[in-house]
């Protein structure tokens, strides 16, 4: 590999760096999504193309149909139930027009 190539195996820092977002957000998303990478002894590895291929797979209707609540839901001070996520009124996320946005 020429010190011009990008390395094609990736630990988890720059796996985060590649998708743009913090080690918070990415660790996040590992637990939660069927995210493509293996443990191998205590690191993560990911391959990058196979993390582009993933991001490119994705389908943000089913993002917003699964992660979204009712209104009745948000009536109430509730949302739909979603394991280890902060409860709606937890100062941490927020309903905008219909997205759901969490903050690092």
């Amino acid at each position: 590999m020429s010190s011009g190539d990008s390395p094609e195996i990736l630990n988890i820092e720059e796996a985060a760096a590649l998708l743009g977002v913090s080690i918070k957000t990415f660790n996040k998303v590992l637990h939660t999504q069927s995210l493509p990478g293996r443990k191998i002894g205590r690191e993560w590895k990911f391959s990058r193309s196979a993390l582009i291929a993933w991001v490119g797979s994705g389908n943000s209707a089913a993002f917003y149909r699964d992660g979204s609540a009712s209104d009745d839901d948000e009536a109430a001070g509730t949302r739909a139930s979603t394991p280890g996520a902060p409860a709606a009124n937890s100062g941490k996320s927020r309903r905008t027009a219909g997205w759901r946005i969490e903050f690092d």
